[in-house]
């Protein structure tokens, strides 16, 4: 039993016995002075208790709050729509459609009810088409069943079925001639062309495929040769893997290239997230952790909000670990604004580079939203409902130059944001410092500070979602190939990650641009590598469409 309760007790039973067995008051005046004083203390004493008591409940309280937070903001971390949850929820509602679909079939007679026809898209114009025309079963050829008179062509219906024609191996023999001299005997032969893998086996289009496959379409390399096992074609996890860090040595140029141009506009959004690499002591030492915690950081340059430049990009960046020094070194040559959250690893950034710190409205609005989540808090409410009145502007100056964009917020947003900087901190009065709605506040006024450029300057943005958006395809993919390999493996993996990524941006087939690129950079001069940027390469092949048309 806690000590303050055995003081009430004692406290308790006192005045009980004074009240049961009541004993005459003493005639002295000492006595009875000596009696108030010992009561007196005993009434402090309970007082000190009772604050105490108020105290300790108060921190339970608190306590509770923090806890229920924690475990609302896990649940919904672990069980909430997310976009790396969102494939798991697709599979359950797949499997649901199908059931339906089945139930639909076996009681479409039962069903009475006329339902409202789907609208169905029709089918690509590019795809090809493979006609099959269906006669009519005619006793006698070109005469009718039921008269015999002559028949005559009124139309056709059309109904179109869509096929899947699986992807097929396909073996390329380049046959180089011998051709020798009848006078002198010199022999003539071509020269071998260049080949991706120098003595490899894999063609460009492969290289691509398996590149693309396993960073876009977040299928492991074993997953990958099981499947061409199916196909009769025997290519080990080790040989894919070989081809994998073969082809992104040979990318890493066209990658250094596509980081150049990130750097070279006004603003960029950074973010980051972990990534488990096998560690290599474990060799040395078996009972060393397995893994250790790398990270990649993507730098986005994408300026289509506010009409700029309209070759979006981004680069990935693997280190093996999350000091501040590497983004300082990669942006040591960048001089402009950087959207990023509150790391404090970014520090390093801003004081050793030219760079303006701009924050995310989004981290502070889902820390408001974790909070009313578990807590209901009408501040936390009301918050929420004053940010998106942020974000409706900004849906309004979508897409216009950066002069009106600036001028629309002065005259829209600046109220709003200036009302609500002012507002936080009022609210901290009414709550207790530290219950978590305080901790959220207090988070909000510090990143408010550093979000004013974006009222002053169009080409900032509200938010870091364009960094976290990048930021989603190495999330779904380190689910399913668990860990890197190594920090070697982290490089290769950030190549392709950027090369994929920015061919995705610029609404490109990365599988057909990889393979064309594939299939030229061995030959293709340093210095004009540029040329093979995806955007570069959508206008050369518009070009080539036209002239062929």
């Amino acid at each position: 039993m806690p000590s303050y309760m055995l003081q009430i007790l004692g406290c308790f039973c006192y005045i009980i016995g004074m009240i049961t067995r009541p004993k005459p008051l003493p005639n002295k005046a000492s006595e009875l002075k000596s009696m108030v004083i010992d009561l007196d203390s005993m009434v402090t004493n309970l007082d000190a208790v009772i604050v105490d008591m108020d105290a300790e409940l108060h921190a339970k309280d608190l306590m509770i709050q923090k806890l229920k937070h924690q475990i609302s903001g896990q649940n919904r971390h672990r069980f909430g729509i997310r976009s790396e949850a969102l494939n798991q929820l697709e599979l359950v509602l797949e499997s649901e459609e199908i059931a339906d679909a089945v139930i639909m079939d076996t009681e479409a007679e039962v069903i009475t009810t006329v339902k409202a026809k789907p609208s169905r898209k029709p089918l690509p114009e590019h795809l090809p088409r493979d006609e099959q025309i269906i006669l009519p079963a005619l006793e006698v050829e070109g005469a009718c069943n039921e008269c015999g008179g002559k028949l005559k062509y009124l139309g056709e219906d059309i109904t179109e079925i869509l096929e899947y024609v699986p992807s097929r191996f396909r073996v390329k023999q380049l046959k180089r001639q011998k051709l020798s001299c009848s006078c002198c005997e010199t022999i003539h032969q071509a020269a071998m062309p260049s080949r991706p893998i120098e003595r490899g086996i894999a063609g460009p289009a492969l290289l691509a495929h398996v590149l693309v496959s396993k960073y876009a379409d977040h299928l492991p390399l074993y997953r990958q040769s099981q499947i061409y096992a199916r196909e009769k074609v025997d290519l080990s996890r080790s040989t894919l893997a070989e081809w994998v860090g073969k082809s992104a040595a040979l990318l890493e140029p066209l990658a250094e290239a596509v980081g150049r141009h990130v750097k070279a506009g006004q603003a960029i959004f950074v973010d980051d997230t972990p990534v488990k690499v096998q560690s290599p002591s474990k060799v040395q030492a078996p009972k060393a952790k397995k893994t250790k915690t790398g990270r990649f950081w993507a730098y986005v340059r994408d300026e289509r909000p506010w009409d700029g430049c309209l070759n979006p990009a981004v680069y990935y960046q693997y280190t093996p670990d999350r000091k501040g020094k590497w983004t300082a070194q990669y942006l040591n040559d960048f001089e402009g604004w950087m959207h990023a959250d509150g790391y404090a690893g970014f520090n390093e950034t801003y004081h050793k580079n030219k760079i303006v710190e701009v924050a995310c409205m989004a981290h502070i609005r889902r820390k408001f939203f974790d909070i009313h989540k578990a807590q209901s808090s009408p501040i936390a409410e009301q918050a929420l409902k004053t940010i998106a009145k942020l974000y409706k502007i900004e849906q309004e100056v979508r897409g216009h130059p950066p002069d009106e964009r600036q001028k629309i917020r002065h005259d829209k947003a600046k109220p709003i944001f200036n009302a609500l900087e002012k507002w936080l901190p009022q609210q901290l009065k009414t709550i207790s410092g530290k219950s978590p709605l305080a901790s959220v506040i207090r988070y909000a006024i510090k990143r408010m500070k550093h979000l004013k450029p974006y009222l002053k300057h169009g080409v900032l943005e509200l938010d870091n979602n364009t960094a976290e958006r990048s930021i989603r395809p190495i999330a779904i993919g380190r689910k399913n190939y668990l860990f890197m390999g190594s920090d070697r493996g982290g490089k290769s993996a950030a190549i392709a990650y950027t090369l994929i990524g920015t061919a995705k941006l610029c609404n490109i087939d990365p599988q057909e641009w990889l393979a064309d690129v594939l299939g030229r950079i061995a030959e293709h001069k340093i210095n004009q590598i540029d040329d093979l940027l995806p955007w570069n390469y959508q206008k050369n092949t518009t070009g080539i469409e036209k002239a062929s048309v």
